[in-house]
């Protein structure tokens, strides 16, 4: 069993707090650069079941979501929200693949 102090955890949340606004600002300066509309937002919780229901709540007409390609054996045992979100959603849903990664 770990024991840490309680303050430890409290700064290593707010950190990662601060992680993860600086990177929703800067996704959002990007769209903004690009000329591409939209609303760039940070929710905890379980991704596919967040990222279905807030597609639903905004009316959303197509989910696109990025793949790790983490492989067949690898995705059976850990899942995959691309799996999650392609079965559990009632809109399309586009899942694109980054070129660097190989298929396992």
């Amino acid at each position: 069993m770990v024991m840490t102090d309680a303050t430890v955890v409290t700064d290593l949340l707010r950190d990662e707090e601060k992680r993860i606004k600086s990177f929703v600002e800067a996704l959002g300066q990007k769209l903004k650069t690009a000329g591409i509309g939209g609303t760039v937002k940070s929710i905890g919780g379980n991704p596919g079941e967040v990222i279905v229901k807030v597609s639903r709540d905004m009316k959303a007409q197509l989910i696109v979501l990025g793949s790790r390609g983490m492989g067949t054996l690898r995705r059976t045992f850990l899942g995959s929200v691309s799996d999650y979100v392609m079965h559990h959603s009632h809109i399309p849903v586009l899942v694109c693949k980054h070129p660097d990664i190989q298929t396992h």
